[in-house]
């Protein structure tokens, strides 16, 4: 059965010619006989760069990951390159993880970069992603590619870019590289490699690397507090296997215990429903195992390395995954704590986190008399920080989804490094009779209990992505005016870059980069954010309640009354 929209049989044709192969040739005809549905959501639009690089479905046509589509961005980059820095001789490196194809696919993009006379590092096996960030300065690259779709399903593949300073591309580049690339015809990509400017690279940056996060995620903990602490580390069939042990072992923790069940790189991740350490069924295995040994504390990182969840044992001795806040806010104290006992604290210091992350790094931040910013969502917001205020020292930061980075050697959230630092933090604590957990308890009982939940409901292809944008209009044009009880005071929409005081009937600007976010406060501090995922068809709200806790002995009671509200809040609001 054909398609009926004369458009998408005409985008499909176009690939029909020679300059496309035979397989590729053979699945759009099929498509175009055998599956309309499908070769709608291959053809109706081009894939987009979003929050976290370009991400989508491996498969034929423009709205999938392919040699073709990654060829055309290749073939945009290397003009705009070339453009940018005339006269010399342009470098890239290229990393990539254990997703289906990530390597014939890095590959493809090494070929494309050399057929444009640009000069190439392409690591030999897969990596982490924030190896690839750190690389890019190492070897003093002009830009930087991973071919990885993060913690996505299995049949996704994706394409990172990176700048000079190892920050992931931002305006303006962004925007005039993809101009670049939509002006671009496919007939225009360059696909014959000049083997002689690709040069593997490996163990040299490997160690470079290594030394680094050593060297930044360290803190003088004694090598007894850290034989002491038995860790459970799992990699998630991912590329953190390549190097969290290794860092780990070389900072002096050899307590560790890696789940070996999902030791190998694996891009069908069989042993989980899905690689995200963000879900807690994930590090399942990791869990029992810890039980099974009586291990401290359990981390499991991402497919591409750079997001971490983090298991500790609670008051009463059991397992407990914390969220990606919860573990930010422990690793920001314990940086501003080390900052202050070797006085580097001098007042050009700042921490960053996110607009839809915890309130409470912004009080935790500020009780150390250091500066606290607040970007729109992704880490590379927090490095264009970095680029920006190059008078100030940057600390640390993160962001709700479980992502961390330590210092700015690396310029993008960093799960080796990340691994380390929890590490360190937890053989501290229990060195001294204490725990992370009662740490982040401790916290709370001096900056307020904050708790958060994020609900992500998935709308899929096209008929999804237009339900997304009617939800956001349907916020807008009707906004709330009370959630449980409380009264909305101040909405924030960074689409247009307001923020409008309800009781008080007047507006400012919000001086962050336009995005299609929109906030609620009300009257006690209950934020609610709504945005669209820059990297999977989802919508997110994410709902932040707070209260005070007098004592860490209440805090079960305390956390119980939050989870109330939220989901008081969830049932409101229609968010289940």
């Amino acid at each position: 059965m054909a398609t009926n929209k004369p458009e998408i049989l005409q985008k499909a044709q176009a690939w029909l010619t020679d300059i496309f192969d035979a397989d590729t040739k053979t699945e759009i005809n099929r498509l175009i006989n055998d599956d309309p549905g499908e070769l709608e959501e291959s053809f109706y639009k081009n894939a987009e760069f979003g929050t976290g690089g370009m991400r989508g479905v491996m498969g034929v046509g423009t709205n999938r990951i392919n040699k073709y589509t990654l060829g055309k961005n290749t073939q945009g980059l290397s003009d705009y390159l070339k453009k940018s820095f005339p006269g010399e001789q342009v470098k890239v490196a290229i990393a990539y993880d254990c997703r289906h194809n990530s390597d014939t696919l890095a590959k493809v993009v090494a070929d494309v970069f050399s057929a444009n006379d640009i000069k190439v590092y392409l690591f030999s096996d897969l990596r982490p992603t924030p190896e690839l960030s750190f690389a890019v300065k190492e070897l003093e690259c002009h830009c930087g590619i991973v071919l990885t779709a993060s913690h996505n399903p299995p049949e996704y593949n994706g394409y990172k870019v990176y700048w000079q300073d190892g920050g992931q591309l931002v305006p303006p580049q962004d925007k005039e590289v993809i101009e670049t690339i939509n002006n671009l015809d496919y007939t225009e990509v360059k696909f014959e490699a000049n083997e002689s400017l690709i040069e593997k690279i490996d163990q040299k940056v490997d160690d470079s690397f290594a030394k680094a996060s050593v060297e930044n995620g360290s803190f003088d903990t004694s090598a007894t507090a850290k034989s002491d602490l038995k860790v459970v580390f799992t990699s998630l069939h991912g590329t953190s296997i390549t190097m969290v042990p290794e860092v780990l072992e070389m900072a002096g923790f050899n307590n560790v215990h890696i789940v070996e069940e999902q030791r190998k790189p694996d891009g069908n991740f069989p042993t989980v429903k899905s690689p995200n350490p963000e879900e807690p069924e994930a590090l399942k295995m990791a869990l029992e195992k810890a039980e099974e040994i009586n291990a401290d504390i359990v981390i499991g990182t991402d497919p591409d390395c750079d997001r971490l969840g983090v298991a500790v044992r609670n008051l009463d001795g059991k397992m407990v995954l914390l969220n990606g806040n919860q573990t930010m806010l422990v690793m920001t104290w314990f940086l501003l704590e080390e900052w202050k006992k070797q006085d580097k604290i001098k007042g050009s210091e700042f921490v960053a986190s996110t607009i839809v992350s915890t309130p409470m790094m912004k009080n935790l931040t500020e009780s150390y008399g250091v500066e606290y910013k607040e970007v729109l969502t992704g880490f590379k917001w927090i490095a264009k920080l970095i680029k920006d205020h190059p008078e100030m020292n940057f600390i640390g930061g993160g962001e709700e989804s479980f992502g961390y980075m330590v210092g700015d050697f690396v310029r993008d959230k960093d799960a080796v490094t990340a691994t380390l630092l929890a590490c360190e933090i937890a053989a501290k604590m229990k060195a001294e009779g204490k725990s992370f957990y009662q740490k982040l308890l401790e916290l709370y009982t001096e900056h307020g209990l904050f708790r958060e939940e994020l609900i992500s409901l998935v709308k899929k292809g096209m008929k999804g992505e237009q339900e997304i944008k009617q939800m956001l209009v349907d916020l807008r044009e009707n906004p709330w005016e009370e959630i449980d009880g409380e009264k909305v005071v101040l909405v924030e929409d960074y689409h247009t870059s307001t923020a409008r005081n309800v009781l008080e009937r007047n507006e400012s600007v919000i001086d962050i980069p336009k995005s299609n976010v929109l906030i609620y406060y009300t009257e006690n501090g209950t934020k609610i954010a709504a945005r669209p995922s820059g990297t999977e068809p989802k919508i997110k709200f994410y709902i932040s309640v707070n209260s005070q806790l007098d004592d860490i002995q209440n805090y079960d009671a305390e956390n119980q009354k939050l989870s109330d509200k939220i989901a008081r809040i969830k049932d409101e609001l229609k968010l289940g």
